[in-house]
């Protein structure tokens, strides 16, 4: 799943200790910790947005 802080959180990959970048990171869709983080609204599941690179 693809998960982004919500607007105004730092929210840290519980393995990395590195802040969860704004626009968002693919995740572990059953792992415990980012359940709990949508459970109480610090992260929220989105769409990844397709980046197009010039050709």
């Amino acid at each position: 799943m693809f998960v982004k802080p919500v607007s105004g959180l730092l929210v840290r990959e519980p393995a990395t200790k590195q802040v969860l970048p704004p626009e968002g990171k693919e995740v572990l869709d059953g792992d415990l910790f980012w359940q709990r983080r949508i459970r109480d609204g610090d992260v929220e599941i989105v769409k990844p947005v397709k980046i197009r690179r010039p050709e």
